[in-house]
Order: structure tokens, then sequence, then C-alpha cells
């Protein structure tokens, strides 16, 4: 991008060089701060829609608050580009979610300015509630902003949040960043409800001096503030006719909305509101995409586009009819097949119909399809209440968010016995979005859970007739997970079969050493017991166990019995995983075969392609071949 379009921006390398900048220049930096992301993330794929979106109002947070003394929370992160490349990472932000470049998301690891740690929804207002009151136990005089979608606002902590921010002496600041979207359209009454919230600028400026007088004449108390704002939410129910507003339902001031891409505007309501120091609301309606006209026509295609066009808005990406199907769209044209032979089968999804493909049976059948909101553990409960009154939910969750939902699998189905079929996607090693998207631990939170079957596929013919079994013959619950991208099998559509719970296949027979997989990793396996039989003159046994829960006790047996090497291989973390199972198998049978387990080690893993992320921990074929031959020596 010429230097002349980017001249302001290139003087603001931190927000002490944004706070020289006149606030009539404000609109010309933000219409270049988007040019900016645009013409980066075009070659270098991201979140781009949410980005766009709140360009204004991060260049207002950062221009009226004394960041990084005064905290900023973000929720999720998916919108923390702008802040990024104005906190000192413009040079760097070519490197986004590359790897050993930075973080798609905040994290206090990268910078100072990235106040906590961020990647899941509904995070925001619980963590900066809590700064708050450190910040007063401390004696600091430091602002506190939550900056929250109206999608994480549908998610339980929020409201959790919002419940506790209303009972305690604190000065957070909330803004609500009201687009209508998660990734898709966002569902629920708390999105209508935002939608009616009006306050006009008169109203706010008349409350608030009326507040002042009163504070200074000593007639109420900081104990009295929530009298007064009760007070004041009578009069403007009245004037409202009877029109509820949750925030001050809740003793909580609420400002708005107002327009989030007027960034002259935002400055001056956030000067006023940095000066209160009660809880507040502000209300800011944004629109996600801002700027860039084939994201503001088409916003879930462009919440994270990949690779794109800048100057056309051509999206480029490879259709090649020869490349195998995502996995994500075999289980949703799968669910589809499943639910025209089931009538009780329905789909349940915490606000990703399109990134798990469920849009498929939305499409086909809409009254047999629910998006929830970001609302994980409502999804898992939801779902018992459904499989109890005899329909047979499939459940879909991201790995790595089925995390925020553990009670509720525990509780209200495994401990019922209900029949929930868990498909968790995103199983495994994610890539780009890093630590908080990795979906590294599913395999060893379920296995302790009592009455759940537990598989993993070898690729979209084991997805599709796990599927097929988990529902047909009202098994209770299952966990079927797989991982994020494309499958093996370009002729993918197979017959359904059933098949055996808890049974493998020896799919190589050998006589030297057993490699037991299961799960994707199969086919790097697969390649490294070839390179070792070449290279070392050896007989491998190859078996896909298939199951994690329960075990294929047969298998394990002979395997123990007759090989005095063992390798196990799994898309997850060692400590508690499938060979951690084995181990526990082998022990309580005193079979002393020597096993050596593959997996994730025990440390969070950050952002890079799933390619160069599996060679770093040698779990590609060279490195399983590797690990096995140190193994053996």
């Amino acid at each position: 991008m010429p230097e002349t379009q980017i001249s302001l921006l290139q003087q603001v390398n931190l927000p002490a060089d944004l706070k020289k900048l006149k606030t009539a220049q404000l609109p010309q930096l933000c219409a270049e701060l988007r040019d900016f992301i645009i013409a980066e993330l075009a070659h270098n794929p991201g979140h781009l829609g949410a980005s766009l979106g709140v360009v204004e109002l991060t260049v207002a947070v950062h221009y009226v608050f004394d960041t990084p003394y005064d905290r900023v929370v973000w929720d999720v992160g998916h919108q923390a580009y702008a802040h990024k490349i104005l906190t000192g990472r413009r040079e760097q932000f070519h490197t986004n979610r590359q790897l050993g470049g930075l973080c798609g998301f905040p994290t206090p690891k990268e910078s100072e300015y990235d106040a906590f740690g961020v990647g899941h929804a509904s995070t925001s207002i619980s963590a900066a509630l809590g700064m708050s009151i450190a910040a007063k136990m401390n004696n600091e005089n430091r602002n506190v902003v939550a900056i929250i979608g109206d999608g994480s606002l549908t998610g339980g902590l929020a409201f959790e949040g919002l419940n506790n921010a209303s009972t305690i002496d604190n000065n957070l600041l909330i803004i609500v960043n009201d687009n209508q979207m998660a990734i898709d359209p966002i569902k629920g009454g708390w999105s209508k409800a935002l939608g009616k919230l009006h306050t006009s600028k008169a109203y706010n400026r008349v409350r608030y001096k009326i507040y002042q007088f009163l504070f200074r004449k000593k007639i109420i108390t900081e104990t009295g503030t929530k009298k007064i704002i009760r007070f004041f939410n009578v009069l403007k129910s009245i004037r409202k006719n009877n029109s509820n507003n949750i925030f001050e339902g809740l003793s909580i001031r609420y400002f708005g909305p107002c327009d989030g891409h007027n960034v002259v505007e935002l400055v001056e309501i956030l000067q006023e509101l940095k000066n209160h120091k009660k809880p507040r609301v502000l209300h800011c309606i944004t629109q996600k995409g801002k700027g860039y006209l084939p994201a503001e026509e088409k916003v879930t295609l462009w919440h994270a586009p990949g690779k794109f066009d800048a100057a056309t808005g051509e999206i480029i990406c490879n259709n090649d009819k020869n490349q195998p199907p995502l996995f994500q769209d075999v289980f949703g044209k799968t669910l589809v097949e499943l639910a025209k032979i089931n009538e009780k089968i329905v789909g349940i999804t915490p606000a990703m119909p399109t990134g798990c493909s469920m849009n498929f049976l939305f499409k086909e059948f809409p009254k047999r399809a629910f998006d929830v909101g970001i609302a994980e553990g409502h999804a898992v409960t939801f779902s018992a209440g459904l499989a109890k009154e005899g329909f047979l939910p499939f459940c879909n969750i991201y790995s790595s968010f089925m995390q925020r939902a553990y009670d509720n699998v525990i509780h209200d189905v495994a401990l019922q016995n209900l029949p929930v079929i868990f498909c968790i996607d995103r199983a495994g090693i994610v890539g780009s979005d890093g630590a908080t998207h990795q979906g590294q631990f599913d395999l060893a939170y379920f296995r302790c859970i009592p009455n759940l079957t537990i598989c993993a596929p070898k690729n979209e013919h084991d997805l599709r007739n796990m599927m097929f079994s988990a529902q047909s013959k009202n098994r209770g619950a299952w966990v079927i997970r797989y991982p994020r991208g494309n499958g093996f099998l370009v002729d993918w559509h197979n017959d359904f079969q059933e098949i055996e719970i808890g049974k493998g296949v020896c799919e190589k027979q050998g006589k030297d050493l057993a490699i037991l997989s299961l799960g994707t990793r199969f086919y790097e396996a697969q390649k490294a017991a070839q390179m070792l039989e070449n290279e070392l003159n050896i007989s491998v046994a190859l078996y896909d166990m298939k199951f994690l829960k329960p075990l294929d006790e047969e298998i394990l047996k002979f395997v123990g019995e007759n090989f005095k090497n063992v390798v196990t291989i799994e898309d997850g973390v060692i400590k508690g995983g499938f060979g951690s199972a084995v181990l526990e198998f082998f022990a309580a049978n005193k079979l002393n075969a020597n096993v050596l387990q593959i997996g994730i080690p025990d440390r969070f893993i950050e952002h890079g392609t799933p390619n160069e992320l599996y060679k770093i921990l040698g779990m590609d074929n060279e490195g399983i071949e590797k690990k096995i031959r140190d193994f053996l020596n």
C-alpha cells in the first residue's frame, strides 16, 4: 500500500502516539487502519469481519483511556487486530497466526497491552470485574473496560458477570459491540432485547447532572445510588410504555445506543463515561465487515474468509474436485441422510451452524435444527432434555469449547445415561487459532466419565459408520471426535455399515512391533510402519483401534502377550488419553510389554499450520518413525 495512504498510521506505534493526534484526524486514521487490515489479511488469512467492525471503537478506547495502565479486556479476541496494530505490533502484524509470529488472539505473553488472555467467548465481564475490584483493593485509580459482542452476551458466563457486577462496588465500563452477529446471525431473545434498547442523549445528560447534584449536596450517598437508579428506571419505564432495560434492572447504568462508527462521537462519550465511578454499559451499534463491501454483504462468509483479492473481493479457494472433502461437510451431509431415515434425529449447535456444517440440516429440516447461541453448557443440557423425551440429538461442539460444558455432560447426560450423540469437531491440532482452540484434551477428559462410548474415525467412511451406528439402536451417549479440515477419501460417500462397539481392526499383521492407532493419525503411522520395515528389516503390525471406550480388550490381550514392544498413537494429550488406557489395561492384566506413547505432550500448543505443528511434535510420519527407532534402540 502506498506510503501516502498510511501516513497517519505510520506515526502511531503506541497509544501514546495516538493521543498526539487531534480528534479531527481520527476518521482518517480509522480509514488507514481499515485499509491496512484488509491489505494484510488478503494474503495472510485471519478474522476479517469482526476486526473491521470495531476499528473506530478501538481507536476511541485507546485515545481516551491510558492503556496499558487502564485495562481493556476483549471478549473472544476475533476483533482485536486493530488493537494489536495500535499497540506496538504493526510491523509484526504480517506474522499474525503464523508459526512463531503474533497470536491471533490477545495474550499477555505477547504484550502488556493485552490485559487478559482470551479466545473463548463470554469471559470479558467476569475477568474485567475481577480487575476492577483488584484496583479498588490496591487503591489504584485504574479504569477497566470490557468489550463484549452481542454474540458473546448469549453465553451464561456473561450473565453471571453482569449479576455479580450489579452487587459489588466496582468501576467497570462494559462496552457492548452490537452487530447482530456471532459467526452466523445471532439467535435468541437477547439479540431482540438489545435491538429494543434506546436511551436518548438528553435523558442521559439530565439524569447524570441530577445524580451529581444530589451527590454533591449529600442528599444521596454511594450506598443510595441503586435507589436513585431504580427511581429513574421507573420514570423511564413510564416514558417507554413499560419496556424493560435488563442492564438497569440490574442497577447497571445504561448509555446508548450510539453509532459505533462515529469515532469523534465515541471519543466524546467515552471521555464522559470515564469519569463515572459505578458499573455502566455503553451500547454501540456496529456493522461487521464495515468499510469493505464484500464483507458487509456476506458477513458469515467473511468472518474468516481465507486468502482473497483485496481489489475485487474474490475469495481465493481451491476448487479441486479430486480433493477429499472437509470432515465437517461429511458430518453435515451424513446428518441430513440420517435425519431422513430417523425422524427422531435433531441437531444442536452453539452458534456454529456454518463452521460445523450443520447448515445442511438447517436447510433441509429447519424445525429439527437448533442454534442455541454461544452457550455450550445449555447446548448439552438442552440436548439431554430432548433425549429424555424420546428424540435423538446430534450435539456438535468444537473440542476446545466442549470443555465449557463438562459438568453438563457428566450430570445431565452420562449420569442419566441419555442417548445424546456428541460430535466433537476440531479435535486434535487445529492450527493457526492456537492454544485456546487446540482440541487436545477431549480424549482424556471424556475417558473417565461412565456411560460414554468414545470413538475416533480414521477416515470419512469411519465417521459415517460411527454416526449411523450411534443412532441405530438408541445405545446411550456417544462421543465421536474428528479433526478440522480435509479428510483422506475423494470417494467418501459409502453405504452405511453398522460397526461393533469397542472393536478395532488389524490393518496389517506383523511379529516384531505392534502399533496401536486411534483416529486420523493412522495414515502417518502407516507410512512410518512402512519406513521402519524398509530400513530396519522388521515386521510391524498395525491396528486401527477405533474406540477409546470401551477398548478392544481382545486385541490388547493378544498384543500384550505376543509383542515385546508396543507403540500407541493418538491426536490428543498423552497424559490420561488412549496410551494411558492401554498401559492401565496391561498393568491390570500383568502384561509386560514395553510401551511408547506418541501424542501431544504436557503443554499448551501455540499457533502454526497443522503440518508445521505435527512436525514439531514428532507426530508426522518422519517424527513417528524417529521416535519408534529411538524407542527400539
